[in-house]
């Protein structure tokens, strides 16, 4: 069975769309569609129903693919466990996006690796799509995201509550004056919470889909935008980005999510690790959460929530 086929079909079935998965998945339709034929010849059975609405699992689709998460999930159990170098015992797999890498993805690692030194540890980086498919497939076992997504097979739980706050690049810059205004996409939660608060700030010309990597872009440039609290912390000490005064701030909190068939005694360890490495996080913020706190009182403008995409 060539595995490629199933991770197209996976992919496929939880997106619905021929055309989603062929660019998640970064090749051509006609070669989502040649795969998908070739697994319908391979098991004699046809399994999606196709029409320009997208594509939906026939009854032998939905019989098909629990076997499918099991065939992935076999795979990457044995391509990791023949690539566990020599003198380690375990490994884990984990994946961020990549703005939650710094101040919490290493220092996960670390404390892995301390905590069990024969523990051999991977790491992956994306955007929720990527690091959810990674999950499903079983390439990681575990991840941290803002956004995640619900799936079978899939817990998510809280990790580190943070927040969006205004920043911009030049010193003294207020809603009134506020210039150069970049709009940094943070899910359709936040999307529609700007546009109640700040309804003059939602027909920017610059629209960045880059997570934190919208940072980068700021601070190198005069512009303004939204960012996680604690991610800017570094540039606000070193004033290269200000707050700006009288902003709104806005809740976004991190998530973690685990396969449900992890080993448990990897994921005791997990849990554990990550929960010091949270406390320590939420300790060297408190400056800066003190700091944001003296500015005018708010009200969170929306709650964000996960999504079952």
């Amino acid at each position: 069975m060539d595995i490629t086929l199933i991770k197209t079909f996976l992919e496929v079935a939880n997106t619905g769309s021929f055309v989603a998965a062929r660019d998640r998945l970064f090749v051509t339709q006609s070669a989502i569609s040649l795969r998908i034929q070739r697994l319908e010849d391979s098991l004699g059975h046809q399994l999606f129903t196709r029409s320009k609405a997208g594509a939906i699992l026939t009854a032998e689709g939905q019989q098909f693919e629990p076997y499918a998460l099991s065939l992935l999930k076999i795979w990457e159990e044995a391509r990791q466990k023949i690539s566990i170098p020599e003198g380690y015992s375990r490994a884990l797999s984990i994946g961020a996006q990549y703005s939650l890498w710094p101040g919490l993805g290493f220092r996960w690692l670390d404390a892995l690796q301390t905590t069990m030194p024969e523990l051999s540890v991977h790491a992956e980086v994306g955007m929720t799509d990527r690091i959810t498919r990674f999950l499903v497939e079983g390439v990681i076992q575990a991840a941290l995201l803002y956004t995640p997504q619900l799936r079978p097979g899939l817990i998510v739980e809280p990790a580190l509550d943070d927040e969006l706050i205004l920043v911009a690049s030049y010193p003294d810059a207020t809603l009134d004056n506020l210039t150069d205004y970049v709009s940094v996409e943070w899910g359709p939660e936040f999307t529609h919470a700007l546009a109640v608060a700040l309804p003059h700030l939602t027909d920017s010309g610059r629209s960045l889909a880059l997570g934190a990597l919208s940072m980068e872009y700021i601070v190198n440039r005069r512009a303004a935008g939204f960012l996680p609290a604690r991610s800017v912390k570094r540039y606000l000490s070193e004033e290269k980005l200000h707050v700006v005064a009288d902003a709104p701030r806005f809740p976004y909190p991190s998530w973690v999510v685990w396969r449900d068939d992890i080993d448990e005694e990897l994921a005791e360890l997990a849990r554990s690790t990550l929960k010091v490495v949270v406390q320590a996080a939420e300790k060297d913020q408190e400056s800066l959460v003190d700091e944001l706190s003296t500015m005018e009182d708010y009200e969170p403008a929306f709650a964000p929530q996960i999504t079952n995409e």
